[in-house]
């Protein structure tokens, strides 16, 4: 057995086995659409459930894009942390969409060859098929393009002259071969469709264009539908891209139902028949799994939705008992803090209890000195007396009605008065000199003791 029939082997079987159970060639392709859909449908509905959530993600896929218009690294980033917060695997839905091809391919391999992919013949009795119509005059030798479907002519002739056949090769029948119809509905599914056929047809006759034109409809009922699954899917999964994705979205979907009119007529018409059945059973199992999964992810949304609120409700509440605690003075030190934190903590505490008692001491030197404050102006930082410009108001926003003649004076009061506040520099100068003699005032209230002192004792001497 080759490679290719190891391949068809299981679709063989399961259309041999409909073919036997209904005895119609056209219902048995439609039956195995229906079992390929019953078999993908648990593959497709994990493409589908993948689809639906990345089309509920549009809306923050758009705010990304927005956000980090022109870095398109650091977009795919935000992207792919955005795809693994919600579970999402965005290269799921096409895998799973590629797989019916293959099947396609590997039911026109059985539809073409039905004797030796279908019932699996040996390639010699083929021939021996082949010499014996072509001696009795019912077929002519066939050579190129024609030779592509050389088993189904066979196959058609082995059905319309059976009896005969049997009788004269009696001796050398294959076992596996079996009488094969290909007739539904009064068509004939092996036949070709032929886009041209009312100028060759019998129209006196409809026994003759009858067939003919309803293998002629075919592509186009198959293209149709196509074209239908595509717009239930779109209009149930709604993109929110931009401009250009969507039309290349409907150039697809307006290309692949004219390719399919195409294939079908270049194909026997049992292929058409299997896309016909294909798209409605499609159709059927998006319609149920729309419906599914729009109902759970919609659950899951209000679940998320009412843990979000959950959650910004307990904040809100402790930032509030924070707030609350902060303003009576009992807000206690997060326990989770770690050791560094904590040590720089208790550092910047110490270094502002420390430049805390600094600043009464200075304050505690400047009076006992007789040193006292000037009057600073609001706009002053450090020394530089117009830091926040000379017509600085404070409160001119909380005050607007009197802060033009605020901003006023305070030019007016700013004007030709130097920058630099120079007092303040003396003062801090005459401070640092008097921190180099410590109670200096203090000796002279003790001088007239000790020299009364010092005089007794000379007088006893």
């Amino acid at each position: 057995m080759s490679f290719g029939e190891i391949v068809t082997w299981p679709f063989a079987k399961l259309m041999v086995w409909f073919y036997n159970l209904t005895g119609n060639y056209g219902l048995a392709l439609i039956f195995f659409a229906l079992a390929v859909n019953l078999i993908m449908t648990p593959f497709m509905a994990k493409s589908k459930k993948s689809m639906m959530r990345s089309s509920r993600l549009q809306p923050k896929i758009q705010e990304l894009q927005k956000r980090h218009e022109g870095n398109q690294q650091k977009l795919n980033a935000e992207m792919q942390k955005l795809y693994q917060e919600e579970g999402i695997n965005p290269m799921s839905g096409c895998l799973w969409s590629l797989i019916p091809f293959p099947i396609l391919i590997a039911l026109y391999s059985v539809v073409r060859q039905p004797l030796s992919r279908m019932m699996f013949v040996a390639k010699e009795f083929v021939q021996v098929l082949q010499d014996y119509f072509v001696g009795k005059g019912l077929m002519g030798e066939v050579g190129g393009r024609a030779s592509a479907y050389l088993e189904i002519e066979l196959a058609k002739l082995n059905h319309a002259n059976w009896d005969m056949m049997t009788t004269d090769l009696a001796g050398k029948l294959d076992p596996n071969l079996f009488d094969l119809d290909f007739s539904f509905l009064g068509l004939n599914l092996g036949d070709q469709p032929q886009w041209n056929f009312f100028a060759h047809t019998d129209w006196s006759d409809p026994h003759v264009w009858g067939p003919a034109f309803g293998l002629f409809l075919i592509p186009f009922i198959s293209a149709g539908l196509s074209w239908l699954s595509m717009k239930i899917s779109t209009a149930a999964n709604p993109t929110t891209g931009d401009t250009q994705s969507q039309a290349t979205m409907n150039t697809m979907n307006m290309m692949m139902p004219l390719m399919s009119i195409w294939i079908c007529f270049i194909m026997p018409a049992a292929m058409g028949i299997y896309w016909i059945a294909n798209s409605v059973f499609g159709m059927a199992r998006d319609y149920y799994l729309t419906k599914k999964y729009k109902a759970e992810l919609d659950a899951e949304d209000a679940v998320k939705a009412a843990e979000r609120a959950e959650r910004e409700a307990e904040l809100e509440a402790k930032r509030a008992e924070y707030e609350r605690l902060k303003a009576e003075g009992k807000a206690t030190q997060n326990t989770n803090t770690s050791k560094k934190k904590l040590q720089a903590s208790e550092k910047q505490k110490s270094d502002e209890r420390k430049a805390a008692l600094e600043r009464a001491d200075r304050a505690a030197r400047r009076e006992r000195l007789g040193i006292k404050e000037t009057e600073k102006p609001a706009s002053q930082v450090g020394n530089r007396r117009y830091a926040r410009g000379r017509a600085y108001v404070p409160d001119r926003f909380s005050n607007p009605e009197g802060a033009e003649a605020a901003t006023l004076a305070a030019a007016l009061a700013s004007e030709d008065a130097p920058a630099i506040d120079e007092e303040l520099e003396e003062a801090a100068a005459v401070e640092t000199a008097a921190e180099e003699i410590p109670a200096a005032e203090e000796i002279p209230a003790e001088a007239p003791e000790t020299e009364q002192e010092e005089t007794g004792e000379s007088d006893k001497l």
